[in-house]
């Protein structure tokens, strides 16, 4: 019966611990898709993440644009209350939309320049209907752009500041050209500008060593160095709107104050720590003696001109950008990591977030309730305090942070057991929340035990004796990558080694397993339990009392999830694809023939026997019939990290855009 499912067979010799034994790989071609959805697929939250950049549209302060960390461009109209997404620059979500500009002239036009984290390329883009499209210049492609200024008094005049020096453009960007020396050894990797308000000729800016002016639009450049520590990264310029000779700017080392346009600096006291950098000066449109400092340690703000400065927010906010509504300087909003926007009306005396509609998060746990399937779980990474675990009780139409306890664990593996707790995998070991509760709870002692053997004498012969003694107990402190609850017997898999308890989480046995650690799924049929790490697959048939090594392919070069169906076939997900065996290693199969091989996750779908299988280098996603080899597929728009059902609907999680919702699967029949 297998062997006709068979395109090829492969013999291979494997060694376990006590015999050998063959193992039989075979391919598996699954059949025609039986439908390809292509239902739109909808971002449902949690809201927040990372936000980077504010800009407002001129006469209309209401309406503002954010730029984030994922290549998406959100918009508002109603000063952050609400947002929406607009577009996506770049299909890879790797842009950083570091800049904002609402031309002066043409609110319709629209300028974002942007730069890639793990690149050094990016690009400016530019829209002349309100963002409904875009284009990229060229001449700036592959430009990793750190800044960008428009001359306030001359709106076609715009610079851009980036790893290889500035560039200037007189014709509102349609053509550039390098205004900073070729190939400077000093005018280069610029991350602030500003313009002279009144003469476009004269620009300010600041680099990752220290600020630079020209007066004559680039033909000379004098270095404003007088009073600076040397060696200051300049993150951030300010220039007086009507006092162009005050000038503000903001370095690594901390804020300086020039009162005679740049040529002499001092630097202002009253914010403490050297390490604490400030990102972004802001004034207030409405009184100019008042600077907002946003900080990698939280929000100050001076209303004297910089003699004094008072914290605004705790140190574990870290600012991007502030926007003060020209309107009403009662209105302020924060742009910062992990915490998404942030916004006060009382001058930021008071924040609270201000993120509906805007989802940044990386989710690597996904559950549904057992009992009520409208109720869901997550888990983020990432973002510490501002993450953590989430729940859902209108299937995903919003959620709420339930992160007490947690202390800024990331979360990697969400579970439940039979009374309806919730179980964390996150950095720091296993935390449990009781039902009913609303503080997670530390489950990670470790009580193994020892063999004592000791030596008597009976009759004159030495008799050895073995006795069970309780082992030192230690703290589980490492990552705990996968939980499985579904029995009596609740089993981990962690960077420490496979752990099982047997009294609901109160105490834990295992450690390494066979001498390794790094396990990163597990699943358990009955008694038997099999685990994985990325370069092998270890299994239990006694609940985790004893391991023993699986015989595996050798095509397998790295595993990344297993899992039972119902019939105790095991399932692998893998960088070549998936493979699965109905015997414990003795037999392996191979399907063929996904349009993704690289699969990240595998899930089993008990309602309806089906395997769920999705990939981050793909935005499609299988359910597949384990009994026919029929499949379905659907494309979602976004890579998926996992993908669950949730009641008659399928559900995802991703690394960039949160936890996205499916149609249902009554639609697909």
């Amino acid at each position: 019966m297998i062997r006709s499912l068979f395109r090829s067979a492969i013999r291979l010799r494997r060694t376990s611990a006590c015999a050998f034994f063959l193992v039989l790989v075979g391919l598996v071609c699954l059949n025609v898709p039986s439908s390809l959805a292509q239902t739109p697929w909808q971002v449902s939250g949690p809201n927040g993440g990372d936000a980077r950049a504010f800009a407002s549209v001129p006469g209309e302060p209401g309406h503002l644009y954010l730029g984030s960390t994922t290549s998406w461009l959100y918009e508002s109209f109603d000063e952050g209350a609400n947002w929406h997404r607009l577009a996506r620059l770049d299909n890879t979500n790797r842009l950083i939309l570091d800049n904002i500009l609402v031309d002066s002239a043409d609110p319709k036009t629209l300028y974002v320049a942007a730069w890639r984290g793990e690149y050094t390329d990016g690009g400016l883009w530019i829209s002349h209907n309100g963002g409904q499209s875009w284009a990229e210049n060229l001449q700036l492609h592959g430009q990793s752009i750190r800044s960008m200024a428009q001359a306030p008094s001359d709106p076609k005049t715009l610079f851009v500041g980036t790893l290889e020096g500035i560039f200037r453009s007189g014709d509102s960007g349609q053509s550039w050209k390098l205004i900073s020396p070729k190939r400077s050894t000093e005018i280069h990797e610029v991350e602030s500008l500003a313009v002279d308000p009144r003469n476009p000729a004269i620009l300010y800016a600041g680099t990752w060593h220290l600020p630079w002016k020209t007066i004559d639009g680039g033909q000379h450049w004098v270095n404003m160095k007088q009073g600076i520590i040397e060696d200051s990264d300049v993150f951030s310029i300010l220039v007086d709107p009507s006092r162009p000779h005050i000038v503000y700017l903001s370095a690594c080392s901390g804020i300086y104050k020039s009162e005679t346009s740049g040529k002499l600096f001092h630097k202002i006291q009253g914010i403490p720590s050297d390490a604490r950098r400030t990102r972004v000066l802001m004034m207030d449109p409405a009184q100019h003696e008042t600077v907002f400092a946003g900080t990698t340690e939280g929000l100050y703000k001076t209303i004297d001109g910089g003699k004094s400065f008072k914290p605004m927010t705790g140190d574990n906010v870290i600012v991007n950008d502030v926007y003060v509504d020209p309107r009403d300087n009662g209105r302020v909003l924060l742009a910062t990591d992990r915490g998404g926007v942030l916004a006060s009306e009382n001058g930021g005396k008071s924040f609270k977030p201000s993120n509906t509609g805007v989802t940044s998060r990386n989710v690597q746990a996904l559950l549904v309730d057992r009992t009520n399937p409208d109720r869901l779980f997550s888990g983020v990474i990432n973002d510490k305090e501002f993450g953590g675990a989430f729940t859902s009780s209108d299937g995903g139409k919003s959620w709420q942070q339930i992160a007490d306890g947690l202390e800024g664990r990331d979360v990697y593996a969400l579970a439940q057991s039979a009374d309806g707790a919730l179980l964390a995998g996150t950095t720091h070991g296993v935390l449990l929340l009781p039902a009913g509760k609303q503080k997670w709870e530390p489950r990670n002692t470790i009580a193994n035990t020892l063999t004592k053997v000791s030596t008597s004498n009976v009759r004159g012969t030495h008799v050895n004796t073995e006795k069970q003694v309780a082992a030192p107990t230690i703290e589980l402190q490492s990552r705990v990558n996968d939980l499985d609850v579904s029995t009596p017997v609740w089993v981990a898999a962690s960077n420490y080694g496979l752990l099982t308890s047997r009294d609901q989480g109160a105490s834990w046995q295992g450690g390494p397993v066979m001498g390794f650690g790094d396990y990163l799924s597990v699943s358990v049929h009955g008694q038997t339990m099999a685990a994985a790490r990325g370069d092998r697959v270890v299994y239990s048939r006694d609940a985790g009392q004893s391991w023993w090594p699986m015989g595996m392919p050798k095509a397998l070069t790295r595993i990344h999830r297993v899992v039972f169906s119902a019939d105790g076939t095991l399932w692998v997900g893998a960088r070549e694809g998936i493979y699965f065996t109905p015997d414990l290693g003795k037999t392996w199969l191979w399907i063929e023939r996904l349009a993704f091989r690289d699969v990240d996750d595998l899930a089993y779908d008990a309602v309806r026997n089906r395997i769920l299988a999705s990939s981050l280098q793909s935005d499609g996603i299988y359910s597949i019939d384990p009994k026919t080899m029929t499949w379905k597929y659907w494309r979602t728009g976004f890579p998926v990290a996992l993908v669950r059902v949730d009641g008659n609907r399928l559900i995802g999680a991703t690394a960039d855009d949160g936890v996205i919702l499916g149609p249902t699967l009554d639609a697909q029949k």
